[in-house]
């Protein structure tokens, strides 16, 4: 929903350069909700739960943090929420390698 609102209710309402940053919040929002189905199935497979619910974790805190804050930065114009996003890509990282790790400690 948020891409096509981004697609369809924004054009116009904001300059091209807002258009592709709100483009670039939907794609990692959803790059990562993915990531979370995979957190889901990676656990019933028996990797270990608590490594992949931090991982979980991180990623929720990434979309929050990294599109929240460009979907406020487009909306809002609000520009001291720009610093924060880097945070949620550190999150996304961090979520990332607990997710490499759950897999390396899958037979411990």
């Amino acid at each position: 929903m948020a891409g096509a609102f981004g697609a369809h209710g924004l054009r116009g309402l904001v300059s091209e350069r807002g258009l592709e940053v709100f483009q670039t919040a939907v794609t990692y929002q959803m790059y990562h909700a993915i990531a979370l189905v995979l957190v889901a199935v990676l656990s019933a497979l028996g990797l270990p739960r608590k490594l992949l619910a931090w991982a979980a974790g991180f990623y929720l805190a990434g979309i929050l943090l990294f599109s929240g804050s460009l979907y406020l930065l487009v909306l809002t114009e609000i520009r001291w929420i720009g610093p924060i996003t880097p945070l949620g890509g550190v999150c996304f990282m961090v979520g990332w390698a607990l997710l490499i790790a759950s897999g390396i400690n899958r037979n411990k």
